[in-house]
């Protein structure tokens, strides 16, 4: 079974904050699959405040972090104009929940979707659940 690493965006581990996906605190790591989301890892957001608004350094810094981490997918509420620049190495998810639980629910329902987007490479268009 396929299974894909996930970041969601936050600043308290439970719920999505109100602003883009590179300010957030915190990234909290999940392997998911169609059946299970397994917790991996939260690592701090430590990219540089941006100098400008949709700084390419700062999407930079992020696409780094967490390429270390092997992710594959990026969860946010929000995401600024560097969405197109990340996009090229993960498939971005906009979501409306508030809840990181409920979002991991809607991502297991829906990996056949996330697999053919990331499958696209830098072709990539983000999703919205």
């Amino acid at each position: 079974m396929k299974k894909l690493k996930v970041a969601f965006a936050t600043d308290d581990g439970k719920s999505f904050m109100s602003r883009h996906f590179g300010d957030a605190e915190h990234y909290y790591i999940y392997e998911i699959d169609n059946n299970n989301a397994d917790f991996i890892k939260k690592i701090d957001n430590t990219t540089e405040e941006e100098k400008i608004h949709a700084d390419p350094k700062k999407a930079k810094g992020i696409t780094n972090l967490l390429s270390e981490e092997n992710v594959n997918v990026v969860v946010s509420k929000i995401f600024g104009p560097n969405i197109n620049r990340i996009k090229k190495k993960f498939v971005c998810i906009v979501v409306k929940d508030e809840k990181i639980e409920k979002s991991i629910n809607n991502i297991c329902n829906n990996m056949e979707n996330i697999f053919r987007e990331w499958e696209k490479g830098k072709e990539r268009k983000h999703l919205s659940f």
